[in-house]
């Protein structure tokens, strides 16, 4: 029994690890399609890696007001995306660490990553850092209600919230209430491309936009720790995503084959993910924010629609 615990915990660990390390290119690939897509060259699909390292060497400069929040904010984005990478079934059928794998407990790992991300913009001390901070947690609020209410619809119809059932259902059995999963999938997909942090609503690398406003007093090696830490949670939620609604080609066996099949069948499919996302980022306009809960209001009567569709068993 130890001994399954230390290896369900090894492979979580190195699922983590691996999904951090592949991040900023996944990064850099949705950068090199919207230069290419703006016709420029732009940087190379690498580049993210370039500025991680050189960020890393350089010095860290922090306001002279600041408190804990702000120094602990980087380690606490890492921290809680890659407890979210360590329960989602990606590869295999069963997770890797299935007992964590909650939706509730992922929403609340979610939520905490973006409270300190806001936090920490008004701990800096800084009047745009504030305002990109407040607009965050704005975002929040509209987004978050409409994922919650995705995955529960989806966890209604399994009878479970625990990720690997829900994961192992959808990929094995016929859909019990297939219209309202299908809507589900509509409203998750809306709110992970929110999440995602794409156009109208975010642009990941724009520290001058307000969005980003809470990176504005960040340098050296924190604000590597940031940028790498935002790109882990595009990679997260597209996982999440992947192992919910498109739980297929996974690993059936522990075998090197399988494992390395569904390897490869799961980076398709987040490499997919990323050139969608891109290329419908880059067919829209930059929006105004005050116009970003009108549009998100659309997501959240899909996701009503999905509830009702499984109270009527459609």
């Amino acid at each position: 029994m130890q001994n399954s615990l230390v290896l369900a915990l090894i492979a979580g660990l190195l699922q983590a690890v691996l999904l951090m390390a592949v991040s900023p290119l996944l990064s850099g690939l949705s950068r090199v399609i919207r230069a290419r897509m703006h016709c420029r060259k732009g940087p190379g699909v690498l580049q993210e890696y370039r500025d991680i390292m050189k960020l890393l060497t350089r010095q860290e400069v922090a306001p002279s007001n600041c408190g804990g929040v702000f120094r602990v904010m980087p380690f606490v984005l890492l921290g809680t995306m890659l407890l979210v990478a360590m329960t989602l079934p990606l590869v295999t059928q069963a997770s890797p660490m299935a007992a964590g794998g909650d939706v509730i407990t992922l929403l609340y790992l979610f939520a905490i990553f973006r409270f300190f991300f806001s936090l920490a913009g008004l701990d800096s001390g800084s009047t745009f850092a504030g305002i990109g901070a407040s607009r965050e947690l704005t975002l929040g609020i509209l987004v978050e209600p409409i994922l919650m209410l995705g995955l529960l619809v989806v966890a209604l119809i399994v009878g479970s919230t625990n990720i690997d059932n829900i994961s192992s259902t959808l990929a094995s059995q016929q859909w019990a209430a297939p219209t309202a999963t299908a809507m589900a999938l509509l409203a998750c997909g809306f709110a992970v491309f929110i999440e995602m942090g794409k156009i109208p609503f975010d642009v990941a690398e724009a520290e001058q936009e307000l969005q980003e406003g809470p990176l504005s007093e960040y340098s050296g090696a924190g604000l590597a720790l940031v940028k790498w830490g935002l790109s882990l949670k595009q990679v997260v939620v597209a996982g999440l995503f992947l192992a919910i609604f498109v739980p297929f080609g996974k690993a059936d066996t522990l075998t090197f084959a399988s494992i390395l099949l569904g390897t490869l069948a799961f980076v398709v499919k987040l490499v997919l993910v990323f050139v969608i996302a891109a290329v419908i980022e880059n067919t829209l306009a930059r929006g105004r924010f005050l116009l970003t809960g009108r549009v998100t209001w659309m997501g959240f009567g899909v996701a009503a629609l999905a509830f009702m569709f499984y109270l009527t068993g459609l």
